[in-house]
């Protein structure tokens, strides 16, 4: 397998797994790449981007899934929270997703958007707009463009 393959076949999977509930990092992977091999800017974001999103995906199913077991003794989450939880997101909606890529609480927003019933196609949306805009970025700055 070629080393283009192997690297963007493993940032893909550390961009997954960074937007799911396990601890993970997928910049320094997406740096490290850039510095490697600048030229693949474009194919580097895309899979980071895609990976990142589709890792969020996965929140959201959670998210639709937990919601059924809320009535239950051992839910991680207790009522109140819940309610504040609901209350917040109503109050922001949808759009707030666009705040997923943040690295405390965006996951946890995956989550709850998925509990509140968000529709999978403007979630996945909204979602990939912020990730890959913050992964811009951070091609941006890591090839100096920001200077």
């Amino acid at each position: 397998m070629s080393a283009f393959v192997l690297s963007h076949t493993g940032l893909f999977g550390a961009a997954f797994l960074a937007a799911t509930v396990f601890p993970f990092q997928s910049e320094l992977i997406l740096v490290g790449l850039l510095v490697a091999e600048p030229t693949y800017w474009p194919t580097l974001l895309l899979a980071a981007s895609v990976g990142n999103t589709l890792g969020s995906v996965v929140n959201w199913l959670l998210g639709r899934l937990i919601e059924r077991f809320r009535d239950r003794r051992w839910f991680p989450v207790k009522p109140g929270d819940y309610e504040r939880v609901e209350r917040w997101y109503t109050r922001w909606g949808v759009w707030s997703l666009l705040f997923a890529w943040l690295p405390f609480g965006g996951d946890a927003l995956t989550v709850v958007a998925g509990a509140m019933r968000a529709p999978l196609p403007l979630f996945v949306v909204l979602v990939a707009i912020g990730k890959t805009a913050r992964y811009a970025v951070l091609v941006a700055a890591t090839l100096g463009w920001l200077a």
